[in-house]
């Protein structure tokens, strides 16, 4: 199994950067090898994925996702096995480091790649240099998605506590 980990600094906070990346079905927007993605439920998408004349689709299910924090894929299905993590870190003033490490089996696309030293890791780096082009150029995100998934069992988001209302009462 190949393992690619590249880390990228956005100057989003980290809620922007994380609210942006759970918009799966805008990634074809920005990256080059996404042509699709569906959001079948919320815990698997179905990708349709190229590079060159070489198209693949697969399924993926979220096994674990923390909002502002991390998000943790498998590859459904034994033909492209694949795995993966995205972590979201807060860096300096505004800034947000993305993290993004992947393991993959040698057949298929993967397979591919992993026959180039290197080129893995190239296109994960293009992608997320995309990802922070896309981000920072429209300074906020497109939607959001801030539930919780644990071992595949998907949590929705939980409500904001409320706040205290004071009332002031004019004097006089």
């Amino acid at each position: 199994m190949s393992t690619v980990e590249e880390t990228i600094e956005i100057a989003v906070p980290v809620r922007t950067a994380y609210d942006q990346w759970t918009q799966f079905e805008c990634f074809p927007r920005f990256m080059t090898t996404v042509k699709r993605v569906e959001q079948v439920r919320p815990a698997v998408t179905l990708w349709v994925v190229g590079l060159g004349p070489l198209r693949r689709e697969f399924a993926t299910e979220i096994v674990d996702q923390v909002p502002d924090s991390h998000l943790t894929w498998r590859s459904l299905g034994q033909r492209h096995g694949h795995r993966g993590e995205v972590t979201f870190r807060p860096g300096e003033g505004e800034h947000t480091s993305v993290t993004v490490r992947m393991s993959a089996e040698p057949r298929g696309l993967t397979g591919v790649l992993a026959l180039v030293p290197g080129a893995a890791g190239r296109v994960v780096r293009r992608e997320l240099a995309h990802f922070k082009a896309y981000v920072e150029g429209h300074g906020e995100a497109s939607g959001a998605w801030r539930g919780t998934i644990r071992d595949g069992q998907v949590r929705p988001e939980e409500p904001e506590p409320p706040r205290s209302r004071v009332a002031v009462w004019p004097v006089g």
